[in-house]
């Protein structure tokens, strides 16, 4: 069962889809945000969860005072879970769930050129795609991210993966930051150039 750790929102459960989704545990995500607790402000952040999944999360910083959260997941079954855990969270009104394909919306974002500053930029970003996924298409990701305008000045970028994985490969605006690893998850966090 997954259930949101702290904040407003505590010890609500959140629903997973039967198969294909494999959230990130309590125990990962439990210490994904004490490293974020010291580097990161989440009062009033926007947030973008890419492979959002369960959107465990996206909905973990919302519940910790983020005032936005874009919800990118592909698979139209596992959106439909991500927005039923949305309703009965009452989270509807500062949220959005896309379903398409992660790399389609960065390169949406990159045609789009916005500017790195603008007031749809986002201060934190998780990747946490799935285990399975080529280290390449993750690095291709990062790229498209980190060139995609998306990305706030000072923005955390965040990204989970299994331990066996390549370490991801920071584009020079990104700088990483930290790399924590708990049993077979490895977790990375890189900073926005500002």
């Amino acid at each position: 069962m997954t259930r949101v750790i702290a904040g407003s929102l505590k010890g609500r459960r959140l629903l997973v889809p039967d198969e294909g989704v494999r959230p990130t545990s309590d125990k990962v995500r439990e210490a994904i945000f004490s490293s974020l607790q010291s580097r990161f402000d989440f009062e009033g952040a926007r947030v973008l969860d890419l492979f959002a999944g369960t959107g465990a999360l996206g909905i973990e910083a919302l519940s910790r005072g983020a005032r936005f959260g874009a919800l990118v997941e592909s698979s139209p079954a596992t959106a439909r879970t991500l927005k039923k855990n949305i309703g009965s969270l009452s989270l509807t009104g500062n949220t959005q769930v896309v379903v398409r394909k992660v790399g389609s919306y960065l390169n949406d974002a990159l045609a789009a050129n916005r500017a790195q500053a603008d007031s749809s930029s986002f201060d934190l970003v998780f990747l946490d795609p799935p285990y399975d996924l080529e280290g390449a298409e993750v690095d291709a990701a990062l790229s498209d991210l980190a060139n995609s305008g998306l990305l706030a000045p000072g923005a955390m970028v965040v990204i989970e993966r299994p331990t066996k994985s390549t370490s991801p490969t920071w584009p020079e605006a990104i700088d990483e930051q930290l790399c924590r690893t708990y049993g077979d998850t490895t977790v990375w966090y890189g900073e926005m150039c500002r």
